[in-house]
């Protein structure tokens, strides 16, 4: 990338780019389109991505630190071993993308949606995921300890063997999610039968 290129983005387009390796720390893009744009082993600390779409790209073994990808629209792009770490997801799409394995230190994933997704054995613990929609994506054996699910829908979600406590689970549609051996703490269970019309009584 050339030094005129590290200047703010606004509603640009990028198509069949090879950004592979670049440092994109304190970029800037806005309303921008990326398609078939390599970023595999790309860094980013305190970038900014909003209402961008990202089409058939590679996140591949990319690591981003304290960035923003936020109300972005992701399809098609592959995520295999990136590592996000403090990072904001806020209101972004995930659709046929490849999600694993990949690594979540903390940050904001608020309102995502990621439906039917392979999310098996990821280590998801203390995240933000309120009012997230997880539809018929499949968690097994995921680490959610601690992580707020609060308002989440989780029509179909898969959680078998999940680690559930600790979890805000408040508004979470637990009813027609598959609960199969999760593990939940006495809160969590409370909430479950709650939801399933059981009087909890002391």
């Amino acid at each position: 990338m050339s030094s005129a290129e590290t200047e703010p983005a606004d509603g640009e387009r990028f198509v069949g780019e090879d950004w592979y390796g670049e440092d994109l720390s304190d970029r800037v893009f806005t309303g921008c389109e990326f398609r078939d744009v390599d970023l595999t082993e790309a860094t980013s600390r305190g970038a900014s991505f909003t209402s961008c779409a990202f089409r058939e790209c590679r996140f591949n073994a990319s690591t981003h630190e304290a960035s923003s990808f936020a109300g972005c629209e992701f399809r098609r792009t592959s995520f295999f071993d990136a590592t996000f770490d403090g990072c904001r997801m806020t209101g972004s799409v995930f659709v046929a993308c490849t999600l694993r394995p990949v690594t979540v230190r903390g940050g904001q994933w608020r309102g995502v949606t990621i439906r039917g997704t392979k999310l098996m054995r990821l280590e998801l613990a203390g995240l933000n995921l309120a009012e997230s929609d997880l539809t018929e994506s499949d968690l097994s054996d995921t680490d959610l300890s601690g992580a707020d699910l609060s308002g989440a829908l989780l029509r179909g979600t898969v959680l078998h063997g999940t680690d559930l406590r600790r979890a805000t689970l408040d508004r979470a549609d637990l009813v027609s999610a598959d609960l199969r051996e999760t593990r939940l703490d006495v809160a969590g269970a409370v909430l479950l039968a709650e939801a399933h019309g059981a009087v909890v009584e002391p």
